[in-house]
């Protein structure tokens, strides 16, 4: 009697019992798809953030071998083709930090100080500040630029936030040259002065 019950009450519960099997079944395969997928994702970024990387690297090898002289020069020609005008290098001693002066595309003062030092070395704050000292108070920058071939101090990059200055290290130097225009990197690392300067652009 009991059997009996037992196999009426299989015949009516395997298809639910059978039905929640397969879900689970399907639910671990989704998941196991799932961290596989993100995992792929995952490895793809790194991957391509390191080619990115060895990209820009490789590229700056070529401006690490330049002079200090060429590569003044090579910055201009940076400006020049994102659309800068009036684009001259000082090239000599005594420029108080202008190294290269323009015009942005919109007609905003440019000023830039160029830096090239060995990759590891780094911009220290009192450098910063001669900048900034000379930037805009001589040189009448809207657009402020410190431009180097290797990395900033902290002390130095904050001095650059705070009073308005592009402050360019080596990955930002790097996608610059790989393509980046100047106008999409002021954005990234001190605002270069020209969102808040009072001068009008010249049209």
């Amino acid at each position: 009697m009991v059997a009996l019950v037992l196999a009426l009450t299989w015949r009516t519960v395997w298809p639910y019992v059978l039905g929640a099997v397969v879900a689970a079944l399907l639910a671990g395969i989704g998941w196991w798809l799932l961290r596989t997928h993100r995992r792929a994702v995952a490895g793809d970024h790194a991957w391509r953030a390191e080619e990115e990387h060895r990209a820009r690297e490789l590229a700056m090898s070529d401006v690490d071998a330049m002079t200090w002289q060429r590569f003044e020069r090579y910055v201009a020609d940076l400006c020049r083709r994102d659309g800068c005008t009036q684009v001259r290098v000082s090239g000599k001693a005594g420029d108080l930090g202008a190294d290269v002066i323009g015009l942005m595309p919109d007609g905003r003062r440019l000023v830039i100080q160029c830096k090239h030092y060995a990759p590891h070395r780094t911009v220290g704050s009192g450098e910063m500040q001669k900048f900034l000292g000379t930037a805009k108070a001589e040189h009448g920058a809207d657009v402020a630029v410190y431009v180097a071939t290797c990395n900033f101090t902290a002390a130095a990059e904050k001095l650059a936030v705070k009073h308005e200055i592009l402050a360019m290290h080596r990955d930002l130097l790097g996608a610059w040259v790989r393509g980046a225009t100047l106008a999409s990197l002021i954005p990234l690392n001190g605002t270069g002065g020209g969102a808040r300067s009072g001068r009008r652009p010249v049209r």
